[in-house]
């Protein structure tokens, strides 16, 4: 089940989710280094983690899926973020260089169909990361943050969705090794939580941050048609037999 965009909201402008969104865009920047002169999408609630591109992408574009809602972003300048279906993205074949999902698989109805369809806008040699909430983490265990709804994530899981959705991962990373304690005297210590966990590579992290690659040698799949709305007919008398 989806989280509405407004809970999302919340969450990142409160002191947990600023240090949430600091730990997940460490990893996040290690994977995308260097984005320039590429278009980079973000599908779910990336938003938090987008603004790592913008000035340096030359397209950064945000797509929020019709069940969860969509906010303007950015709030200073037009706006580059979208209402989707997000399993019919309103862009043509190998669009896009890199993909993000943050948010997204752990909530999409329909996982395979969500990653081929983000298969679908990647360029050849395009590459996908995903964030996404490990299910050995306490972050996934507790509903007091986006990252404990929805569905999480062993990395043996995690594979074999990638290869039946026509993708190979090529990295892995973690990130939110501090426990999800909204404590401001805890908070202050995060940075060490985070390098503890780190340091000793915990199977715990709240997050798995997983890099693909598209299988280019795969047939592009074809388009499922639209579905057509035909107008209710309005209700009439029948005569009876013998009138």
């Amino acid at each position: 089940m989806s989280i509405d965009v407004v809970d999302l909201r919340n969450f990142y402008a409160q002191r947990l989710g600023v240090v949430a969104r600091r730990f997940v865009g460490r990893g996040i920047r290690k994977r995308f280094a260097d984005t320039r002169g590429m278009s980079v999408l973000g599908v779910g609630y990336p938003t938090p983690y987008l603004g790592l591109f913008r000035e340096e992408a030359e397209r950064c574009l945000a797509f929020m899926p019709a069940v969860q809602g969509v906010v303007k972003w950015p709030t200073d300048r037009p706006g580059l973020a979208a209402l989707v279906d997000e399993l019919e993205l309103p862009l043509t074949d190998s669009a896009v260089d890199r993909v993000l999902l943050v948010h997204a698989l752990e909530m999409a109805r329909d996982p395979i169909a969500l990653l081929r369809e983000v298969w679908r806008v990647l360029a050849g040699g395009g590459r996908l990361l995903i964030v996404v909430p490990n299910r050995r983490g306490v972050w996934a265990r507790l509903d007091t943050t986006p990252f404990g709804h929805g569905r999480p994530y062993s990395r043996s899981q995690i594979t074999h969705l990638l290869r039946e959705a026509w993708f190979t991962p090529t990295g892995w990373g973690d990130a939110l090794h501090v426990p999800p304690v909204a404590r401001g005297w805890f908070l202050r210590s995060a940075v060490a939580w985070e390098r503890a966990g780190s340091a000793i590579a915990t199977p715990f992290a709240g997050v798995h941050i997983v890099e693909a690659t598209k299988q280019v040698y795969r047939a592009v799949p074809a388009r499922r048609e639209r579905a057509r709305l035909v107008p209710a007919l309005e209700p009439a008398l029948v005569p009876s037999p013998g009138r």
